[in-house]
């Protein structure tokens, strides 16, 4: 080992490079880490907002599972993360397929199936609280009704039955441009040989779809899967604009299930604990999804 790379070595943090990176880290640790730190401690408090507190152990975690409406709100978020990894995930895969063809509108397409995904979730709840107008003339309603469909209208914000996938609908409407994207820079990296080659040897349209295409898209599986996943279990904006957690408890996620206790009924220590469970929560439910689908890249 040469002299230099022994100064090197022992220069450690002190070495010029981390100066520059010295105040992102500093703002790094105030903005995240020190707050982060912070919930964990009062997680396993009685704080209320203001004041002091005091160590109350896991009396807020049991009170979570005792919870009808945090119990209630975890089956929600589990369906919702569902529905919207499937559906949007699906929906998406069909738009990268069809604007991946030679089609002269493909561009103008792409940019049309996209353009949802930069809005805010906010203005898309309101925008899709009007599609959702329950008056028989509005909306979706308005619509069903003129295509002879009025059997089919629905208070469908209202009724705790359809809530949920109301929500899950909008959700879906918003980001399947974005998993479409994805999806397309995965078939871009799809070699024309290859295709070329199977039809050469018989294999139709799905035959090279299944056998050439999809083992190919695995990467952009990935990538899509998680980040719908993680959308769906820490879903807030879209539920609490919409419908507030409405009818009832309907559609309460855990999300707003903490956001209420903090901000609603003060109990802060209490909204931590819920949000340490959802945080170890998407952090496990992202390790499983990604060891599996991890290797199902290498197999692919």
């Amino acid at each position: 080992m040469s002299l230099l790379t022994i100064r090197r070595a022992k220069g450690g943090f002190l070495r010029p490079p981390w100066w520059f990176a010295a105040p992102a880290l500093a703002v790094y640790a105030l903005v995240v880490l020190y707050p982060t730190a912070s919930g964990i401690v009062y997680a396993f408090t009685d704080w209320n907002g203001i004041g002091d507190s005091s160590f109350n152990g896991l009396d807020n975690f049991s009170k979570l599972l005792q919870d009808d409406a945090a119990r209630g709100s975890l089956v929600n978020t589990l369906l919702l993360s569902v529905a919207i990894v499937i559906v949007q995930n699906g929906v998406g895969l069909a738009l990268a397929l069809g604007v991946h063809t030679a089609i002269k509108s493909r561009a103008l397409l792409r940019v049309v199936f996209f353009a949802p995904a930069v809005v805010s979730p906010v203005m898309v709840a309101f925008l899709w609280k009007y599609v959702y107008n329950p008056a028989p003339d509005a909306g979706l309603n308005g619509i069903l009704g003129a295509v002879g469909l009025g059997g089919l209208r629905q208070d469908w914000l209202g009724d705790p039955s359809l809530a949920i996938w109301s929500v899950a609908g909008m959700v879906v409407w918003q980001f399947a441009g974005y998993s479409m994207v994805i999806f397309l820079a995965g078939l871009e990296g799809v070699p024309v040989e290859l295709h070329e080659a199977a039809m050469i040897d018989g294999a139709g349209r799905f035959q090279r779809f299944r056998h050439v295409t999809w083992p190919l898209l695995a990467p952009a599986v990935t990538i899509n899967v998680m980040l719908s996943t993680i959308g769906g279990l820490k879903l807030f904006d879209q539920v609490y604009a919409a419908t507030n957690g409405g009818p009832g408890h309907a559609s309460e996620t855990l999300s707003t299930v903490l956001y209420k206790q903090a901000f609603v009924f003060g109990n802060y220590g209490y909204s931590t604990a819920i949000a340490l469970v959802l945080a170890l929560f998407v952090a496990a439910v992202s390790m499983v999804q990604i060891f599996y689908l991890r290797g199902r890249e290498v197999s692919a």
